[in-house]
């Protein structure tokens, strides 16, 4: 009998589950937790567009850049801007065109939008077009590196431009500016106003809901990984 007790000493017992006390939220604990979950998923909802079309000009900017790829109306916004600031020159941006070249006898995007901009009657000499060479991806990032470059071998002496870009892009796009040309050139931002959806509905149309989503994962993108993209 006692050889069998110590043989049985011998063996641990295995605990698969033990009891113990755990924390958890009362039935008003859940509900406050709900309703601030609830309220901070509106706040973003009715916020997200206002933040991502951001317009946080610099009244004593003298140039005016313009991201070439944007639509008639935006240009027209632009033109507009230019007219109303104390503006010395526009210069506008922008890649490779994806077709039409053919047609209209332009490469890229910044040639089209300085030969709008003389269309609609500014002086020939107030418009330079800055081409960006061919990429693959980092679109922004080589028009702004490109400008940079420009800029750099110009004989502009200039503090402070004003960056004019569309809609929910605009962030993005002054985050690449920025990160370029500070501290030695100041930029502002300004926001075309879209025709493709209502900016205070955007949720009710396909068309808002992908250009927020797709802009607002870009710019966490390039905020906290990569600023380039």
């Amino acid at each position: 009998m006692q050889i069998k007790n110590r043989r049985r000493q011998n063996f641990p017992k295995i605990k698969l589950i033990k009891r113990q006390e755990m924390w958890t939220l009362t039935a008003q604990g859940w509900a406050i937790a709900i309703a601030l979950i609830a309220y901070l998923i509106f706040f973003a909802i009715t916020h997200v567009h206002s933040f991502l079309a951001v317009t946080y000009p610099i009244k004593s900017a003298k140039v005016l850049v313009v991201e070439g790829w944007l639509p008639d109306y935006a240009i027209e916004q632009a033109l507009t801007e230019f007219k109303n600031g104390s503006y010395r020159q526009i210069i506008s941006t922008g890649g490779i065109l994806g077709k039409g070249s053919y047609l209209t006898g332009y490469k890229n995007f910044a040639e089209v939008s300085a030969a709008t901009f003389i269309k609609l009657g500014l002086e020939a000499e107030k418009v330079v077009a800055v081409p960006t060479p061919f990429v693959v991806k980092d679109r922004s990032y080589a028009s702004a590196a490109e400008f940079h470059r420009w800029l750099s071998n110009s004989n502009l002496q200039i503090e402070s431009i004003n960056l004019f870009s569309l809609d929910v892009h605009t962030r993005r796009s002054w985050l690449i500016f920025k990160k370029l040309l500070n501290p030695e050139i100041k930029v502002g931002i300004i926001a075309a106003k879209t025709q493709d959806y209502d900016p205070e509905k955007w949720w009710d149309s396909s068309q808002g809901v992908r250009t927020i989503v797709d802009e607002g994962i870009a710019y966490i993108y390039a905020k906290f990984f990569n600023w380039k993209a």
